[in-house]
């Protein structure tokens, strides 16, 4: 599913228009990028957790050439799966 056939399923289920829609499913994902970015959690529960992991500097190698590489510290977003999602998941 892409964004365009999330928002139509959305605006069906909330009985709104897409353009509504859109601006509200774009607004929640500016939202959570932002407050990740401060290094804040975003928890919606049953959902699940937005956070942002560090990563600490690692030696990794190239697959090609297998010569040693440094990879660099970096701070990842991260999503968690709350339990009720991972239930319907997993068809319980």
């Amino acid at each position: 599913m892409n964004k365009e056939e999330l928002v139509q399923e959305v605006a069906k289920l909330a009985n709104a228009t897409q353009k509504e829609t859109t601006e509200v499913i774009n607004a929640f994902i500016e939202t959570v990028q932002k407050t990740v970015a401060k290094g804040k959690k975003v928890t919606l529960v049953g959902f699940g957790t937005f956070e942002a992991r560090k990563r600490a500097a690692r030696t990794g190698r190239n697959p090609q050439t297998g010569a040693e590489i440094k990879i660099p510290a970096k701070t990842a977003p991260v999503f968690l799966a709350g339990k009720k999602f991972k239930t319907v998941v997993n068809g319980k």
